[in-house]
């Protein structure tokens, strides 16, 4: 690797709060908010909206985000043009 055209790449904590559940990995990202990790050692923190702890593909919960399909939805929307 060519020197000095990388960025630094250091320990950071990614913390997804939605789920309470942090991780500490390496990465070039970086952070003006520091934390405190189990080691005794103080991090960068970067907060997340989302993660694997949270995501519902990972965590097996779904959301219901309407109470009718979309056949149901469609055949209300188009019902006045098929008469």
């Amino acid at each position: 690797m060519k020197s000095g055209i990388h960025p630094e790449y250091h320990s950071v904590v990614y913390r997804d709060r939605n789920a309470d559940y942090a991780f500490l990995t390496r990465s070039t990202a970086t952070s003006t908010r520091t934390i405190e990790w189990a080691d005794g050692n103080t991090y960068p923190v970067i907060d997340v909206q989302i993660s694997a702890a949270s995501h519902p593909f990972w965590t097996g919960r779904t959301r219901v985000l309407d109470e009718a399909g979309r056949i149901e939805k469609f055949r209300a929307k188009y019902a006045r043009f098929g008469k």
